[in-house]
């Protein structure tokens, strides 16, 4: 085990684009955990290596004791644990004895052509990893699993074929919906507001600007409120301050970049925004304890 829990990896991250089995239905798959595991090793890539994903995915597992990683964190998984996994992030598997479940794997385009079908209140919580944990804990007396299966059921049945699509999509939007409402529950400290609405704009505008500024103020006069503003924003949402986000942000695209090429620090360093590479080395190891080069180390 490594820094914080972390286990070595490969010296280069593959990039697992999307791929289906089915071509009745554009932009979807589901598969079973047990048929994961065991074509492993027919795969380009191993599932328990860290990778990065091109697509979004939803893990849910129905038994086993284990645990996932997720950008660099490793979460503990029980029975009825669900892991959703937003496009460009790090995640690896740890198969062990007992695991088993379903994998739902779509891409960002199928993604947007769901979300028009659902209310706007009803696509915050899964997959936005700046706000909320990655693991949904699904109750026992929840249809969740249910629903799942009948998803896998009607992709895989080949004696169906008629509306197909719209019954898988159908599906799934009942699905997420259902998956939603639970997150709902459990984040109720999280409201509809303002605040949130400003924060979220905050966030995009720091996912199109982090390579320019790493200074709260630039944000806060992008979007024509006051430094001390745009803090409380912060502080009510997700508890840290807007600079402490910034700075999150920025060391977790640097570290993902890090281990997920060749590129250098010193070149890091310049594609970050910062003038000097030795300002970044200096900022990446006091946000973690490490420069870039040992930190690149220990997933290697």
């Amino acid at each position: 085990m490594g820094l914080n829990g972390a286990r070595p990896m490969q010296k280069e991250l593959p990039q697992i684009p999307f791929q289906s089995g089915n071509f009745q239905v554009e932009g979807i798959e589901i598969i079973t955990l047990q048929s994961l595991m065991q074509r492993r090793t027919d795969l380009d890539h191993y599932p328990e290596k860290a990778h990065q994903i091109e697509f979004y995915a939803l893990v849910f597992y129905t038994s086993g004791e284990t645990e996932h990683l997720v950008d660099f964190v490793w979460h503990e998984v029980s029975p009825h644990t669900l892991i959703y996994l937003t496009k460009g992030q790090i995640n690896a598997f740890s198969f062990k004895e007992g695991v088993s479940g379903y994998l739902i794997l779509f891409t960002e385009a199928y993604f947007r052509r769901q979300l028009n079908k659902m209310p706007d209140t009803e696509v915050l919580r899964l997959f936005n990893s700046h706000l909320f944990s990655p693991r949904l804990q699904i109750p026992q007396n929840s249809n969740v699993h249910q629903y799942i299966t009948l998803l896998f059921d009607e992709f895989y049945d080949g004696k169906e074929t008629f509306n197909k699509a719209n019954t898988i999509n159908a599906l799934f939007t009942v699905l997420f919906s259902k998956l939603e409402q639970l997150k709902k529950f459990q984040t109720f400290h999280i409201k509809e507001s303002d605040k949130l609405q400003r924060f979220l704009q905050f966030k995009a505008l720091v996912e199109k600007e982090y390579t320019h500024s790493r200074n709260a103020d630039f944000y806060a006069d992008k979007l024509h409120i006051s430094y001390k503003h745009l803090n409380s924003i912060c502080k009510a949402i997700i508890d840290r301050t807007a600079k402490q986000f910034i700075d999150e942000f920025v060391v977790l695209e640097a570290k993902r970049q890090l281990i997920n090429s060749s590129i250098k620090s010193t070149e890091l360093a310049y594609a970050l925004g910062f003038e000097e590479a030795t300002n970044f080395v200096k900022y990446f190891k006091n946000k973690t304890g490490l420069t870039p080069n040992k930190f690149k180390k220990t997933y290697t």
